[in-house]
């Protein structure tokens, strides 16, 4: 039997998550939720029901697990806990320092609802988390290092796009290439937040903003990029469109650590991803974890979840015979 799943929210993760499912013979897109006129939301499935987010009630029962695509990091908190209620869900929520406090809100709601609810499903958090628990775990005498980019930050960019007098903006996160090095050598060096990423941004402003407010409002940013260095470029729409029409990204989790009775033996650990398509990957990552969450539930689980508490196994659409022939 086919696990139903639905879209709350749609743009590019939407579309990242509808094209995933066509990959997965197990899936089937039953509906597109959206607060945008159903017209505008084309399915190439040509199955899926588009509907407006007033009538999700009316599916109750009829989805499996509800994939949600919010707008924004401060569209999740309230999004997954109202529908946790009545499906199982997955969200990409990935403010690291609110995690906790997410969980415990959608650990209520999903409880209260009997359903299954996995937070923070992407690839960091997600893949990352999971590759830092790993090595952490393999070698408990080192330092983790998490580096991304070269890539489009998402959620940077849109927190430029909410500057007055800005039209549309890309920001690149970049590693720095003496800090990346030293920690691939073994050297286990301290580094702060400003020694390990710079961040690139490029800017289409709108006619006649005043554009030395717009930097000192984007370089002076909390928690986007007061800590880093950033450079911010003025630039066309064409040029936006012609030369940062992508959205790449990707990075690397390293843990170097010691073993041995003195220590005397250093090693590194180092998981690297290269993403053509940022909300493609992530897409991809939340499909496999919906299938995780559908089985959760027919064995009766309920409660929140994160990557750390599902077993690889519930993640693959093949049989356990199958994947011992694969280890």
């Amino acid at each position: 039997m086919s696990i139903r799943i639905g879209i709350y929210g749609y743009g590019n993760l939407g579309r990242g998550i509808e094209n995933a499912i066509r990959q997965n013979p197990d899936m089937e897109l039953v509906a597109v939720f959206t607060r945008r006129d159903p017209a505008s939301v084309r399915i190439n499935t040509g199955t899926a029901v588009v509907v407006s987010s007033a009538s999700v009630l009316d599916y109750v029962g009829k989805i499996d697990v509800m994939l949600i695509c919010g707008g924004s990091a401060t569209d999740l908190p309230g999004q997954t806990p109202a529908l946790a209620r009545h499906f199982s869900v997955v969200d990409s929520f990935d403010t690291h320092a609110r995690i906790p406090e997410h969980f415990k809100n959608v650990d209520a709601a999903a409880k209260e609802g009997g359903n299954v609810a996995m937070i923070s499903v992407g690839w960091d958090p997600g893949m990352f988390s999971l590759n830092r628990l790993y090595a952490g775990a393999i070698l408990p005498d080192g330092a983790d290092y998490t580096f991304w980019g070269k890539g489009v930050s998402q959620g940077h960019s849109d927190a430029i796009r909410r500057i007055d007098g800005v039209l549309d903006a890309k920001q690149y996160t970049i590693p720095v290439p003496a800090a990346l090095d030293a920690v691939r050598r073994g050297d286990a060096p301290t580094l702060t937040t400003r020694e390990k990423h710079t961040r690139e941004c490029f800017v289409v402003a709108k006619e006649g903003a005043d554009l030395s407010r717009i930097e000192k409002e984007i370089k002076e940013m909390p928690n986007y990029f007061a800590d880093y260095d950033t450079t911010v470029h003025f630039i066309s729409k064409e040029e936006l469109q012609r030369d940062h029409s992508g959205i790449p990204h990707g990075g690397v989790v390293i843990r170097s650590g010691k073993t041995g009775k003195d220590l005397e033996h250093s090693h590194v650990i180092e998981y690297s991803l290269k993403l053509d398509s940022n909300p493609e990957f992530t897409a991809s990552v939340i499909v496999a974890f919906a299938r995780a969450a559908a089985r959760l539930q027919g064995e009766g689980v309920t409660g929140c979840k994160t990557v750390f508490d599902i077993p690889p196994a519930y993640l693959s659409p093949k049989s356990y015979d199958e994947l011992l022939h694969i280890l």
